[in-house]
């Protein structure tokens, strides 16, 4: 236990470390002031806007910020399905892999649009090169360049602009000036660790078990060769080791907070993630942006102690949850210890040994509250009490967030607390030196109401009319627990999964590919929308009734908003799914 506490407390401090200087720098970056990028990135961002036909100077209000992110993400959503379809005629496909069926292409084009990165596919096996490359890597770039200029965009209009930016402008400088520099530079160390990087395909390889044997096969004298036999081989002796560029993905896919996996396994298989300091720097990655983005927010509206504020409270819900995770883990299961097992050794199934608990229960929480959906272990092995914490941040989906959606979600939250708070004393709320009006409560209320009615309406239609329920590998609870996670995470636009359910039915890609959807772009759009509205109202006096939003107070009254709203919503469900499971594996029983 002494080693799991060390472990993640030199992450958290080292992450402690890093928000200020990360902070800084991408305020200075979409700033526009000077950086010691520039003299080498200037010429490269202004080819490509010449290239592009874009005016770097004009100037966009929010209608016209999403029409240009919405239409971006439209072409490359087709551009990949076309990729995924078409991949068995394209080149690097040394495995000779065919095309992707066309349900599941449009299930991972908007999967990986959405920065979601929800697999219903096993990756090395489902993908050529050219598709993992310029149809899932080149998407992990975009995507989080696109939620990180909404991001952005949001925090100018909480500044007071009604300019939100340019949108092109915003994309481009976070992928050459932020994406790019940090991803190469994580690549090549993953590559010093032993990720592997190459475009050979996949080896045949004896085992310990012996040579591959092989019958030959034979053709009669009036059959074709084309018609021939193909020789047969016996798996017993025989491995087949799947490689690739897999450095390049592992980078961004969590410097981005994508997820997904080149390896079904992902960030468990040994190629993605070979030892404990690599684990350690996926934690870093995962947490890099979104946590220097607070830093940010107060640089850009010159309120830094507004920011500190909400950076102390994700962080409160962070450790809550790790800690949630970890107790959940080192307990084990009751069911395995009555039969003999070591309960000294907590929870292993499904799990990495190279990592242990502490780490583990690290990774679990960082994926699900940065939005990543990596995985170092199988979320469908974790304990009951443990599963809570992924389920929870992704339900309440403000632990930070992704680039922008934490904070942007957290603000959904405040400003129904400043709201609530208002009728309680009988004053028209204020946040931000604006007051919150009618129409910013609706704005917000519709944000916050999407997620869960995309959650709940979907399962209740799965289980109402048993759509596809012969894919739950597991009954009762745990396979209740599997949907709910299924489609919490595709609103989240988390990518993590249970991994007990079949995703790949034509009801699970079609429902998942609408909640993926509509969970990435109605939030955006409807947060955008309030932005503008916040720019347009003029600042009123703080006088000697006005609630402060940058205190303890205030910060208290927002985790408590948080936790009244969000124990509301989904506290049935999670009764029904990990809640009820846990007091049954302690009485004793099991859903097997």
């Amino acid at each position: 236990m002494a080693l799991d506490i060390l472990q993640v407390a030199i992450v958290l401090v080292l992450l402690l470390l890093l928000v200020k200087p990360v902070g800084t720098y991408m305020a200075a970056v979409f700033m526009g002031k000077r950086t010691w990028l520039d003299p080498v990135l200037n010429p490269v961002d202004n080819a490509i806007y010449k290239v592009s036909g874009i005016d770097p100077n004009q100037q966009q209000r929010w209608p016209a910020y999403v029409q240009a992110m919405l239409l971006t993400n439209l072409v490359m959503f087709v551009l990949f399905v076309l990729v995924y379809m078409l991949q068995g005629l394209l080149p690097l496909n040394p495995d000779s892999i065919g095309p992707v069926a066309p349900w599941l292409a449009v299930n991972t084009a908007m999967s990986f649009i959405t920065n979601t990165n929800w697999q219903n596919y096993g990756g090395e096996n489902t993908l050529s090169y050219f598709s993992q490359m310029f149809a899932i890597i080149y998407p992990q770039f975009t995507s989080a360049a696109t939620g990180l200029a909404c991001g952005i965009a949001f925090i100018r209009g909480l500044g007071g602009s009604t300019n939100l930016g340019n949108f092109y402008v915003d994309l481009t400088r976070a992928i050459t000036r932020i994406m790019l520099p940090i991803a190469f530079v994580c690549g090549v160390v993953f590559v010093g660790l032993g990720v592997p990087a190459t475009f050979e395909g996949a080896l045949q390889v004896n085992t310990l078990n012996g040579p591959l044997a092989a019958q030959t096969a034979t053709t009669s004298p009036d059959q074709s060769s084309a018609d021939a036999t193909p020789p047969t081989e016996t798996a017993q002796g025989q491995q087949t080791i799947t490689r690739g560029p897999v450095a390049a993905l592992a980078s961004i896919k969590h410097l981005g907070t994508n997820g997904g996996g080149w390896f079904n396994a992902n960030s468990a298989h040994p190629f993605e993630n070979p030892n404990p300091i690599s684990n350690i720097l996926e934690n870093v990655l995962m947490a890099l942006l979104p946590m220097g983005l607070i830093y940010t927010l107060g640089i850009m509206i010159n309120r830094r102690k507004q920011a500190a504020t909400f950076f102390w409270v994700m962080s409160g819900f962070f450790v809550v949850f790790l800690l949630i995770a970890y107790a959940g883990e080192i307990q084990g299961n009751p069911l395995l210890t009555s039969i003999g097992l070591d309960p000294s050794q907590g929870n292993l199934e499904g799990h990495e040994l190279r990592f242990g608990q502490g780490l583990t229960a690290l990774f679990v929480t960082s994926t699900t509250a940065f939005t990543t959906g990596t995985i170092d272990a199988m979320h469908d092995s974790l304990t009951p009490l443990a599963s809570l914490t992924p389920m929870s941040q992704m339900l309440l989906n403000m632990v930070f967030g992704g680039k922008g959606v934490g904070f942007i979600n957290l603000l959904i939250f405040a400003i129904l607390g400043v709201f609530l708070t208002g009728l309680m004393v009988g004053r028209t709320p204020e946040f931000l030196g604006k007051k919150i009006e009618a129409y910013e409560v609706k704005l917000a209320a519709a944000a916050f109401l999407v997620h869960p009615m995309l959650i709940l309406f979907f399962m209740a239609a799965t289980f109402a009319f048993s759509l596809d329920l012969s894919s739950i590998s597991n009954p009762s609870s745990h396979g209740f627990s599997e949907v709910m996670y299924m489609y919490t995470s595709m609103a989240a636009n988390n990518g993590s999964a249970f991994a007990g359910i079949n995703g790949d039915t034509n009801w699970f890609n079609a429902s998942g590919t609408v909640v993926l959807a509509l969970g990435r772009y109605v939030s955006i759009i409807l947060m955008l929308a309030l932005a503008g509205s916040m720019a347009a109202k003029k600042e009123v006096p703080m006088t000697v009734g006005t609630m402060r939003t940058d205190g303890r107070l205030f910060g208290g009254v927002l985790a408590g908003t948080v936790l009244i709203i969000g124990a509301l919503t989904f506290f049935p469900v999670l009764a029904l799914g990990p809640i009820a499971e846990h007091f049954a594996m302690w009485a004793g029983q099991t859903f097997s």
